[in-house]
């Protein structure tokens, strides 16, 4: 039976011209000059003022006293009504599955609530991870890497609580530096922690966790992944680098803002 090539799909190529100089508008810091957006948008000089008064009349663009242009309120409505759909949970989701497809990974998604932070997904990877965490476990907040996401990207306020609960029952044991876990993990956007016995539910794993950013640059949740023994530890490295992708990819597709690292924490 031969073969059927499908026809490629034809668009309007004015419209997709005009959504090129809008583009080059989102894409500025602020107004700018016809040329500027012209040559981003690739693009002649005539062109582009042909098509910015198009999108004016359209309230998509706006112009300045200084004949500056920029976007116009019905594209900032636009841009809201997207934002307003982004789901981050269901991107992080979506981000999490990929994640364990290309890395064989465990990986959890944990969010911050009242009892600290709590699992909310598990996906399994290969080889399977059997240990006791599960969906709903509550991990430590100063001794998971997951928990030390939150620690270092929440207001001290919000965490100072669990805090204190976490080192009345350690009773001291483990010391735990909270200035040098803020500082690396603002530098990183990475956080790594390798369970210890007196911790039951991380003994004899290693954990590594990275944030996912809403619109307000706030963190919203923490995707981990987990490791046995059975997982070499020089492939530590690589997996880290994608789980940070899957972390910024999920907050790009979702809206949020993924910080500047802060080296000096």
């Amino acid at each position: 039976m031969p073969r059927t090539t499908l026809p490629a799909r034809r668009g309007i190529q004015s419209v997709e011209t005009g959504l090129r100089v809008l583009a080059s508008l989102a894409a500025g810091q602020g107004p700018q000059t016809l040329s500027a957006i012209g040559q981003r948008a690739g693009i002649s000089p005539s062109q582009t003022h042909r098509y910015l008064q198009s999108l004016m009349a359209a309230g998509m663009a706006q112009q300045d006293l200084q004949q500056r242009y920029d976007l116009g309120p019905s594209a900032i409505a636009v841009g809201v009504a997207a934002l307003s759909r982004a789901d981050v949970f269901g991107r992080t989701e979506a981000a999490a599955a990929r994640f364990v497809a290309e890395t064989g990974r465990t990986a959890l998604v944990c969010v911050w609530g009242d009892p600290g932070v709590v699992v909310v997904r598990w996906y399994g990877g290969s080889p399977a991870v059997h240990c006791t965490i599960a969906i709903g476990s509550v991990l430590p907040l100063l001794h998971s890497a997951a928990g030390h996401v939150f620690l270092a990207l929440l207001p001290d306020a919000e965490t100072n609580a669990q805090q204190a609960r976490e080192r009345a029952a350690d009773h001291g044991v483990i010391e735990i530096d909270e200035t040098q876990i803020r500082g690396q993990i603002r530098g990183s956007m990475l956080a790594q922690w390798a369970g210890v016995g007196s911790q039951p539910l991380m003994a004899g794993m290693r954990m590594m966790a990275a944030p996912v950013f809403d619109l307000q640059g706030r963190v919203r949740l923490a995707v981990a992944a987990l490791a046995t023994g059975a997982f070499a530890v020089e492939e530590d490295e690589a997996v880290a680098a994608r789980l940070l992708a899957a972390c910024a990819d999920a907050t790009a597709a979702a809206g949020g803002i993924w910080p500047k690292p802060t080296p000096n924490g």
